[in-house]
């Protein structure tokens, strides 16, 4: 490991890829993404290598300008907030069915109880529309180490990943551990089958077969990630299954270990086979996720009726508004943590 620094989610995020072999980034400036863009622009590596880094008018182009650099087999960053996946959603949607030839990554910084936005939209939702793989870090150390996964996964199964942060762990500092291994950027690579980036229906209607064949390879390659796993515990009358930043969350209230079994699920699409093989050993769920309760929602159909799940849909947890550590305290039957107030008022400025 490389010497620690202590930085933010986004920047963390932004370290990963320039180690990973970033050849350019493109990104539309809005909380909480901007920083990713603004870190690659300082480091000295960008120079060093000539990373290219723009500013695009729009989420569109900017996602448009990502998948030049990755068909020519370069790694490539697209950012933005949870909002602008909207805007980029034709190029988006088009190219899980065209694909990667060079690593691709978009980084959607979800924002919810809306500090800087107009919605509460969940990104996770895209990876299931497009049928995409989504990688959502629980810590600024995971965002770095999942940042340089998601891009080596991407030249893997040749498919852009989803990125997914929110504001907490794009805009909170931690320590985090460097590698040492700085990986070399891509050479020029021509595609293998030309056809492939031609999208056109003839070649649309054979990709898109096979796209749904790969969406089952991805959720077999969720439930093998070192990226989700499952521990057990000693009481078995609850489960929790914690996504993403939840797990933090989780374990904050629980620092000398959870009691009860737990599903850590940051590699999505979310592992059906964990879900069950958690759900066989407890007699409830609690589902912890930051958002929507878009995993909560998918539970109806894979598990036993008889098995109660609560979470945000039953009010366990709060339906609108960020995850906190205190909201998971509460929906865990936990007594309140005693707040204490200022030693003193400090006058407005």
């Amino acid at each position: 490991m490389a010497d620690k620094q202590l930085l933010l989610g986004d920047e963390a995020l932004a370290l990963g890829a320039l180690h990973a072999g970033l050849t350019g980034v493109y990104a539309y400036p809005g909380t909480p993404s901007t920083e990713i863009t603004e870190y690659i622009q300082a480091h000295p590596l960008t120079r060093e290598r000539a990373v290219h880094c723009a500013w695009s008018s729009n989420e569109k182009t900017a996602m448009e300008g990502a998948l030049g650099v990755s068909y020519a087999g370069k790694r490539a960053l697209v950012c933005m907030k949870h909002v602008g996946m909207n805007v980029c959603a034709d190029p988006l949607m088009g190219s899980a069915m065209v694909g990667a030839n060079g690593g691709l990554v978009v980084a959607a910084c979800d924002d919810p109880s809306m500090h800087s936005s107009q919605n509460e939209q969940d990104s996770r939702f895209w990876g299931t529309f497009g049928m995409m793989p989504v990688f959502e870090p629980s810590s600024q150390q995971e965002a770095y180490v999942m940042t340089r996964a998601a891009f080596d996964y991407s030249e893997k199964r040749g498919i852009p990943v989803i990125l997914r942060l929110t504001t907490r762990m794009a805009h909170s500092r931690a320590v985090v551990e460097p590698w040492n291994e700085i990986r070399e950027q891509n050479a020029l690579k021509y595609p293998e089958n030309p056809r492939q980036w031609v999208d056109l229906p003839v070649n649309a209607r054979v990709r898109n077969r096979q796209l749904i064949r790969d969406y089952a390879l991805f959720e077999e390659d969720a439930v093998a990630s070192p990226f989700n796993f499952l521990k057990d515990g000693p009481d078995h009358s609850l489960g929790v299954i914690a996504c993403g930043i939840a797990y933090n969350y989780l374990m904050e209230n629980y620092p000398d270990g959870c009691p009860y079994p737990v599903l850590k699920i940051s590699q999505y699409p979310f592992p059906k086979a964990l879900v069950r093989e958690l759900a066989g050993k407890v007699e409830a769920l609690l589902v912890l996720e930051e958002g929507q309760p878009l995993l909560e929602e998918r539970l109806v159909g894979v598990l036993d009726p008889g098995i109660p799940v609560r979470g945000r849909l039953d009010g366990s947890v709060n339906r609108d508004g960020e995850l906190t550590p205190d909201a998971v305290r509460a929906a865990l039957g936990l007594p309140a943590l005693p707040v204490q107030a200022a030693s003193e008022v400090v006058a407005p400025r």
